[in-house]
C-alpha cells in the first residue's frame, strides 16, 4: 500500500464522517480495522477519527495456556467429526494446535527463541488442518513425511527466512508428528502427553487439567532462557528511563552542569588510554611472507586504525566544543549524550564490530583487542591461542586455517571443512600454537553447557546463562573425513543478538539426541 495515498484518503473520510454525523440513520456505523504501525511516520489516522471512535484492541494471548486454547478455538466438534480416519485426524489436529502455540509464543524469548521475528497466524494453522484432512481422506496410511514437509517448509516455513529457524521449525515437527503419536507414547512437553481420542470440549478440559504451569520447558528451552529474556527486558526499560532523565538538573559551581563534568572526565580518560594507530608501512616491511595468517593480521590492523582514528577525531572535536573553541554541532551533542548515558556513539558503531556492551565495557574490550593485535604483529607468529571474539572478521581467521592446511597438503579448498575438538584446558595451559590448525579461546555457550570431563554438551546449570568454553582446537580436514554421528551442529554467533551475527558452524559431541539442543536454542557466542 502507498502510505501517502492512504493518508489522503483518511482525511477525506474524516470530512465525509463529519457530513454524515448529522441527518443520517441513527443505526449508521463505520467500522475501521487497522494494524500496528511499524514506525511513527506511519501513524496516519487523523486525530478527529481517533477521538470520536470507540477503540477496541485485539491483544495476542500470552503464555502457552491461552495460546493453546486460542488455537483450538479455530475448530469445533464438527471439525473433529469430518474425517474418516477420526483417531489419526484428532491426534494430529491437537498436535498442530500445540505446534502453532509453541512457534507463536516462542518469540518472547528473543534471539534464543527465533533468530528473526515471523508473522505466524491462524491462517497457517487452519490451512495445515485442511491439508491434513485432504491427505488422510486420500490415503490409508498417515503420510508423516509429506505432512511434516508441507507444514514445516510451506505453511509455516513460507514465513521463515533464516536457515537455523527453518531447522528449528523442522525439528519441532519431527518430534511431534511421528508414528509414536498414535501409540500413546508421545509427550508434547515434559509432563504433557498427547491426549487420546476426545470430543471438542474434552480437549479444552484436558488443556486446563493437564498442561503444566507456564515455563520454558513447554517450548523445549532451559529455564535460563526466561531469566535471560526478563533481564534484557528490564535493562531496556531502565535504559529508557535513564534516557528520559533531565540532563542538566543540577548545576555545580561556575555554572558547569553535571553532564559536562562527567563527559569531560570520561573524555580525558579515554584520550589518555587510547593508543596510537598501527604503523602499516612498518608492519608491511616486517612481514617476510604474506601467509594467510599475516594477511588477516594486517587487515585487522587496518580496520582497527579506522576505528581508532574516528574515536580520537570525535573526542578531540568534542573537547574543543566543550572548551568553547568550536561551535557545538548535532554530531558533537550526540557524542556528548552517548558518553553521559554510557552507550557506544553512533559514528564508532559504524566503524566497529557488533557488540551489545555498554560504553565502559566496550572501551575496555577495545583496548584488549588492540593489545592482542600488538602482540601478534611483533613478529607475526601465530599466538599460542587465538581470541576469536577479538576479530572484526572472525570468519577470516577460520578461513585462513583452511587455506594454510590446503596449501601445505595441496588439497582443494572447496572440498575442506573445519573440525572442532574441545580440549580440557584453559588459555594459560598453552605455551605455543599447534603445528597445524589453531587453538581458540573466548567462546561461550548459551542454552546448555560443555561438560569438559565427559567431552559432551549437557544441561545448563540454573542461573549460569552463558558458561565459558574451554580452549578449542580447530583444524582443517577433507569433507569426506568428517564424522557427524552423535554430533550437534552448533551455530557460532558474534553476540547474543544472533541472526545476522552468524560466524560458523561447529560440530559438538552429544550423547543425547541433537534435536534436544536444537529446541533449546543452543549456540556458541563470541561475546556476552
Amino acid at each position: 500500500q502507498n502510505i501517502h495515498l492512504v493518508a489522503r484518503w483518511l482525511s477525506s473520510l474524516e470530512n465525509k464522517l463529519e457530513q454524515h454525523s448529522e441527518g443520517s440513520h441513527r443505526d449508521f456505523r463505520v467500522f475501521i480495522s487497522a494494524e500496528p504501525a511499524p514506525c511513527p511516520e506511519s501513524h496516519i489516522i487523523p486525530q478527529g477519527i481517533l477521538e470520536n471512535s470507540i477503540k477496541i484492541t485485539s491483544e495476542a494471548p500470552t503464555g502457552m495456556h491461552a495460546n493453546l486454547h486460542k488455537a483450538l478455538d479455530n475448530f469445533s466438534q464438527d471439525t473433529l467429526e469430518m474425517c474418516s480416519q477420526e483417531k489419526e485426524f484428532r491426534s494430529i489436529l491437537f498436535t498442530l494446535c500445540y505446534f502453532h502455540a509453541v512457534v507463536a509464543e516462542r518469540h518472547k524469548f528473543g534471539p534464543q527463541g527465533w533468530n528473526c521475528s515471523y508473522p505466524f497466524n491462524t491462517g497457517d494453522l487452519t490451512i495445515s488442518v485442511n491439508v491434513l484432512y485432504n491427505y488422510l481422506e486420500a490415503s490409508l496410511k498417515v503420510p508423516y513425511d509429506d505432512l511434516r514437509y508441507l507444514v514445516g517448509e510451506i505453511m509455516y516455513g513460507g514465513h521463515i527466512t533464516d536457515d537455523w529457524d527453518r531447522r528449528l521449525c523442522k525439528t519441532y515437527l519431527e518430534e511431534f508428528i511421528k508414528p509414536e503419536m498414535l501409540e500413546g507414547e508421545l509427550c508434547l512437553a515434559p509432563g504433557f502427553p498427547l491426549p487420546g481420542n476426545m470430543d471438542y470440549s474434552g480437549y479444552h478440559q484436558y488443556i486446563d487439567d493437564a498442561l503444566p504451569p507456564e515455563s520454558p520447558y513447554l517450548y523445549g528451552l532451559h529455564p535460563n532462557a526466561e531469566i535471560g529474556f526478563l533481564t534484557q527486558s528490564s535493562e531496556r526499560l531502565l535504559r529508557t528511563v535513564l534516557e528520559l532523565q533531565p540532563r542538566d538538573s543540577s548545576v555545580g559551581e561556575g555554572g558547569v552542569g553535571i553532564q559536562e563534568e562527567t563527559v569531560q572526565a570520561l573524555l580525558d580518560e579515554m584520550l589518555e588510554k587510547l593508543t596510537d594507530e598501527f604503523n602499516m608501512a612498518e608492519l608491511m616491511a616486517k612481514v617476510e611472507e604474506r601467509t594467510p595468517y599475516a594477511v588477516v593480521a594486517l587487515q585487522e590492523c587496518e580496520r582497527m586504525n579506522v576505528l581508532i582514528a574516528e574515536i580520537r577525531r570525535s573526542l578531540v572535536e568534542l573537547e574543543l566544543g566543550l572548551k568553547g573553541e568550536l561551535t557545538m554541532t548535532s554530531d558533537m551533542e550526540n557524542l556528548q549524550n552517548s558518553l553521559f548515558l554510557d552507550t557506544v556513539p553512533e559514528s564508532w558503531v559504524k566503524r566497529s564490530y557488533p557488540s551489545t556492551a555498554s560504553l565502559g565495557s566496550w572501551f575496555a574490550d577495545l583496548l584488549a583487542r588492540i593489545n592482542e593485535l600488538e602482540a601478534w604483529t611483533r613478529d607475526f607468529s601465530l599466538p599460542s591461542t587465538l581470541w576469536l571474539g577479538g576479530f572484526f572478521n572472525p570468519q577470516s581467521i577460520l578461513t585462513a586455517i583452511m587455506q594454510t592446511t590446503a596449501r601445505k597438503n595441496k588439497w582443494p579448498l572447496d572440498k575442506m571443512t573445519l573440525q572442532c575438538n574441545v580440549t580440557k584446558k584453559s588459555r594459560e595451559d598453552f605455551a605455543s600454537a599447534p603445528r597445524e590448525g589453531a587453538y581458540v579461546h573466548g567462546l561461550f555457550m548459551e542454552g546448555a553447557r560443555w561438560d569438559a570431563q565427559s567431552g559432551i554438551i549437557t544441561d545448563a546449570r540454573l542461573k549460569e546463562l552463558t558458561p565459558a568454553m574451554p580452549v578449542m582446537f580447530i583444524k582443517a580436514i577433507p569433507n569426506d573425513k568428517q564424522d557427524t554421528r552423535g554430533m550437534y551442529l552448533c551455530p557460532l554467533y558474534k553476540t547474543r543478538q544472533r541472526g545476522p551475527n552468524y560466524v560458523w558452524t561447529f560440530n559438538l559431541k552429544t550423547k543425547e539426541n541433537p534435536s534436544k539442543w536444537v529446541l533449546a536454542g543452543v549456540a556458541l557466542l563470541l561475546q556476552i
